[in-house]
């Protein structure tokens, strides 16, 4: 079958993909997700970069050998690498520890110039410190939590307090599980990071309004019809964007891609890496999210609702009434075209039709016959004797 005939049958809701039914499972895979995520960031925490904790970065030129061996040669020199990447073809970035000693920090461009035979002047040095870090994780933090406090005013004026709890929970689930698979893997958090994270979460919210605007045209006026639950109709308000929410994910996914392992790692933009690694995690953490999370968690809100449970009783006893009627109607024998139950034997038929008499049995007088003579009278004519 085609994609566009899938998608056909997905929007009138022939496909029967019931996501908002199995709610429970979706709930239990992101738990199971979010625990692991929370674990992870509490055991082993994140790889900060120097941005966030201080630091001093080193550019080295390429030309001195690999990047392993200049990160060797850091380390020969007594100083603990955290990270090193390179930076086009021109040169690597190698970030260590903080050293606040300037002549420390001569000492170690000498040792490290020495070792290649290099000039030390063709390795520059910078530093971070733990105080501006700070500022940079503080002003991260404002700035999330501005941006969700500005989409939930949003999306309560535009829809209500429900449907926007339940996408503030889906943002908070990509942010979770996104930052868990940094901390799992051991990525390092960059201010491109953070960019990162506030753009998935734009991204996100997109696809859920969008989910979210078909869900509320699907239950418009929902309490005056006895055909269908509130959830059965965001159900297929899924179905019908579900296609929608997969080409989008897929189609900003593969730019991003081809930014993360193009740009990045054939490349070597390693400028590129940190936007783009986190850009992938977290926009394909936002497809499940918006067609698996949201739309679920605003039915099992919604299902709390008096009205709408009440509604939902109404339709189910419909159901069961409906049920009880057919279940009956197949009990009673079919009639044919004479009002006989189909496969009665033709001798009962016809003597339940009354076109045959029963064996035995005297016919039926005739039209005339069976009459008693006149007095006086004898068959045949004649008068009466005397």
């Amino acid at each position: 079958m085609s994609a566009s005939g899938i998608a056909a049958r997905l929007y009138r809701g022939e496909a029967g993909v019931d996501i908002v039914g199995r709610r429970k499972v979706w709930f239990i895979v992101a738990g199971v997700a979010i625990v692991i995520a929370i674990a992870s960031m509490l055991v082993r925490g994140f790889t900060l970069g120097i941005e966030f904790e201080g630091g001093n970065q080193y550019n080295v030129p390429v030309k001195v050998g690999t990047l392993d061996q200049v990160e060797q040669a850091f380390t020969d020199a007594g100083v603990s690498v955290k990270t090193g990447q390179t930076i086009g073809d021109s040169q690597y970035i190698i970030k260590t520890e903080l050293i606040n000693d300037a002549a420390r920090q001569t000492e170690i461009k000498d040792t490290v110039a020495k070792h290649f035979n290099i000039d030390a002047a063709q390795i520059s040095d910078s530093a971070v410190s733990t105080s501006w870090g700070g500022q940079v994780t503080t002003k991260a933090a404002l700035s999330l939590a501005i941006f969700l406090a500005a989409v939930l005013v949003y999306l309560i004026a535009r829809f209500e307090w429900r449907m926007a709890a339940a996408a503030v929970a889906s943002l908070l689930l990509d942010l979770v599980l996104t930052g868990g698979v940094y901390s799992l893997v051991g990525f390092e958090v960059t201010p491109s990071t953070v960019i990162g994270f506030l753009t998935i979460l734009g991204f996100a919210l997109y696809d859920v309004v969008v989910v979210f605007d078909k869900v509320q045209e699907n239950t418009r006026g929902i309490t005056g019809s006895s055909t269908t639950t509130y959830s059965e109709a965001a159900n297929l308000a899924v179905n019908q964007t579900l296609m929608r929410s997969i080409n989008t994910g897929l189609v900003a996914l593969l730019p991003v891609g081809g930014l993360l392992f193009i740009g990045a790692g054939l490349l070597g933009a390693g400028t590129l890496k940190d936007l783009g690694l986190v850009l992938f995690i977290g926009m394909g953490v936002a497809v499940y999210s918006s067609i698996f999370f949201a739309t679920p968690v605003l039915a099992e809100l919604k299902s709390r609702e008096p009205r709408l449970q009440q509604h939902a009783n109404r339709v189910q006893n419909k159901r069961v009434a409906q049920a009880k009627e057919q279940a009956q109607r197949a009990k009673e024998p079919a009639l044919d075209s004479d009002g006989v139950p189909v496969g009665v034997k033709a001798v009962e038929r016809s003597e339940l039709a009354g076109a045959a008499p029963r064996p035995g049995a005297r016919p039926a007088a005739r039209p005339g016959q069976g009459k008693r003579p006149r007095a006086g009278g004898r068959p045949g004519g004649g008068g009466a004797r005397r």
